[in-house]
């Protein structure tokens, strides 16, 4: 199977090295584990045996945002091996014989991934015995219900779910799949357009709330407040970005790499970036209010509701300027 498409790495990644080994992005090694190293092995050692091979759940390399930084832990040749619930007796037998038969390195890298005991963190380390590999061996149904907190073959907890935890189980790469895996990852791919109008007004619905809170705390002398809310703002604008470019938000650690990598990221990453670095509530509002007529614009864009004015304007008789964002949550909630 193709892997699902990701975003373009940054500039210099696919060059870097780590421990003199050139880096390549994990989601390429552990297809590169896969079809060279573990389908051999099933293959002379199991023929016949029906299985999907997988990276997806948790990981940087998940959502193709690892570097040569992350090789320095929980990062290695690793992938799932899904079998049906009636072949799980031999799931023992599989992973014993993967440790006795696997190579001891793919493209450079070990094969063999010790845990630490430091926060359970895994390195790569050369094997002198059984290679200690990253090959989980599992059942597909249990497994992403562990992932996901629901069993996916049921009613999806949509509202419920973190986006982080969806974007875990719809990325990656399916290397092949004899289980049909890639149907159950389709219906998680993005929301229902029901469900997805209201996490946008959730979203706007938070903006709404503060909105006004920059000025009013730059009024009263409170620079450091007014910072504090801007930036709040500033994150749930990111996400709105995200979602209305039908991509699940990640996690603070990669969220404003996910974002600089949309096409709206070269427009407003340096409008974001000002209002992060303005020292005086004027200065901050400005650029925010520049933001919000921005993303207000690509709500338009989407068509999910009739066009709504996107012009900043006063809060009431104060002199603060905003969007007034619930407008756009009061329509997306419109029946």
């Amino acid at each position: 199977m193709e892997a699902v498409p990701q975003f373009g790495r940054g500039p210099g990644a696919a060059s870097a090295t780590l421990l003199g080994v050139e880096f390549i992005p994990g989601l390429e090694l552990s297809g590169r584990f896969y079809r060279e190293a573990v389908r051999p092995l099933l293959e002379r050692r199991f023929p016949g045996l029906v299985h999907t091979a997988a990276l997806i759940g948790p990981g940087s390399e998940v959502l193709g945002f690892d570097t040569a930084r992350s090789t320095d832990h929980d990062w290695g040749p690793r992938l799932q091996l899904f079998l049906h619930a009636d072949d799980l007796a031999c799931a023992p037998a599989v992973s014993e014989m993967l440790a006795r038969e696997l190579p001891a390195s793919v493209c450079g890298y070990s094969t063999n991934l010790v845990p630490t005991g430091e926060r359970g963190t895994v390195h790569m380390r050369p094997a002198d015995g059984p290679v200690r590999h990253g090959v989980v061996v599992a059942e597909p149904g249990e497994w992403l219900t562990g992932l996901l907190g629901f069993d996916p073959a049921g009613e999806v907890d949509w509202l419920g779910t973190p986006t982080q935890v969806f974007a875990e189980a719809s990325g990656g790469a399916v290397f092949h799949d004899g289980l049909g895996v890639e149907a159950v990852r389709r219906k998680l791919a993005w929301y229902p357009d029901d469900v997805w109008r209201q996490v946008l007004a959730r979203h706007w619905h938070l903006v709404g709330e503060e909105e006004s809170f920059v000025g009013r705390c730059g009024d009263v002398g409170d620079e450091l407040g007014s910072a504090v809310i801007a930036a709040r703002l500033t994150r749930e604008l990111m996400r709105l970005c995200l979602l209305l470019a039908r991509v699940y938000p990640p996690y603070s650690k990669w969220l404003g790499t996910a974002f600089a990598r949309l096409p709206c990221g070269p427009r407003l990453v340096p409008v974001l970036t000002a209002v992060l670095a303005a020292t005086d509530w004027r200065t901050r509002e400005r650029h925010l209010c520049e933001a919000c007529e921005i993303v207000a614009g690509l709500q338009n864009d989407a068509g999910l509701t009739e066009p709504i004015d996107p012009r900043t304007r006063p809060f009431h008789d104060r002199p603060y300027r905003v969007l007034d964002a619930g407008r756009f949550a009061d329509a997306l909630n419109l029946p």
